[in-house]
């Protein structure tokens, strides 16, 4: 228990490393001279006191309720200085231990509202906060730590909440698909493509109507070492009669070398100067990469696509893969994932914390001219990213 003698000691020692460090904290010297002991009923002025749970509290009372700054110290190396209205704490900062706080806190003393943590000696986030965790718009970022903007949620990063408007650039990706429907067989008219529908899968925040250009196209080439999609050549040359940037893609199979893939897919897709980056498409199951020895036989397989059609290409393949393939199988290729650029599906309402070039949005989106669902997909970024992606990603 502290005694009289040791409280003000206490409160001199807080004074001095919190106050007269930072000027914009000023609390009246005549604190270090404050009265000691239980609050009178109903005082108004400077005030020392010790709680039952051994915390230390010190500042201005107006009628027994704090106002204006304080200070607070508890036995478990909580240190806080606070301002206060009608006795409830309204902004702060706070140290335990290492870490630190600054910024508005509720009447627990608990982050709330807008601040900043300094925690693990490296790390800062700065952002909202609710009841003392992490809650709406945020960022955090740290030493070998990548940085993370967007949404959190209950003290969990989220990822960026996009909202959807005719200022990004929409792309979609097609197949044989969208050209049959059971035994019937469509067309494609290629004047009337735009983007009508950004499907029903995940809430979406969009600003204004669904009416977007197409700004770029995959188109799948081939599968395995076998399959072609007999609509390719043809999609080919209308897209880029229409001015559209496309791009080619292969679909990866569990059964048959990467090499082998990267040779048929480069026999049949076109690569021309000007086309997107070639894509692999990695859907494979948890029991089909263990049937072809698991992830490391797979990522072995895939490293030698990868390398065979980037020989060829000149560019760096990306890779169209899930979030479950993220959080499972990417950590596996630590290289891959630093190399090459990724398209992710995910349909929710959070763009991926990855390094980021397409996010497939739905896979039951609309596009005026086209029968049926398509895959849409979003760029990450705006008009002078993509012209930039364009610049530094294309086949020359």
């Amino acid at each position: 228990m502290l005694d009289e003698e040791a409280l003000v000691t206490t409160y001199r020692d807080l004074y001095a490393r919190h106050v007269i460090r930072d000027n914009r904290l000023n609390i009246s010297h005549r604190l270090g001279i404050a009265p000691i002991g239980p609050l009178p009923a109903g005082y108004t002025g400077y005030w020392l006191s010790r709680q039952d749970n051994g915390s230390v509290t010190a500042g201005y009372r107006v009628k027994g309720r704090r106002q204006g700054e304080g200070l607070i110290f508890c036995p478990d190396s909580v240190e806080l200085w606070g301002r206060f209205n009608a006795d409830t704490l309204c902004y702060g900062i706070s140290r335990h231990r290492t870490d630190w706080y600054r910024g508005d806190m509720d009447r627990h003393g608990r982050p709330h509202g807008h601040g900043t943590l300094c925690y693990d000696g490296c790390r800062t986030y700065c952002g909202s906060w609710k009841a003392g965790h992490r809650e709406g718009f945020g960022y955090q970022t740290g030493l070998n730590t990548t940085l993370q903007a967007g949404e959190w949620e209950a003290g969990n990063y989220r990822g960026e909440r996009l909202t959807y408007t005719s200022d990004r650039i929409y792309g979609i990706d097609i197949s044989r698909f969208q050209h049959e429907k059971g035994k019937k067989k469509f067309g494609i008219d290629w004047k009337r493509l735009r983007i009508s529908h950004l499907g029903t899968s995940s809430r979406k925040r969009i600003n204004g109507h669904v009416d977007y250009p197409i700004s770029f196209m995959y188109i799948k080439a081939t599968e395995g070492i076998s399959i072609r999609n007999r609509y390719y050549a043809a999609d080919y040359r209308q897209a880029r009669s229409h001015n559209i940037h496309v791009g080619s893609y292969h679909f990866f199979s569990t059964t048959t070398p990467g090499a082998a893939q990267a040779r048929h897919f480069l026999r049949h897709a076109r690569l021309s100067k000007g086309d997107l980056p070639p894509v692999l498409d990695i859907e494979p199951s948890t029991a089909q990469i263990k049937r072809m020895g698991g992830p490391e036989a797979l990522w072995r397989e895939v490293r030698a696509w990868l390398r065979v059609v980037r020989q060829r290409s000149g560019v760096a393949p990306v890779l169209y893969i899930s979030q479950m393939f993220v959080n499972t199988y990417l950590p596996y290729a630590p290289d891959v994932r630093s190399n090459h650029p990724v398209w992710i599906a995910r349909y929710g309402e959070y763009k991926p914390d990855v390094r980021l070039a397409y996010w497939q949005l739905c896979a039951d989106g609309r596009v005026n001219g086209i029968r049926g669902e398509v895959d849409i997909n979003v760029f990450n970024g705006y008009k002078d990213e993509f012209r930039l992606f364009l610049e530094q990603n294309c086949i020359r």
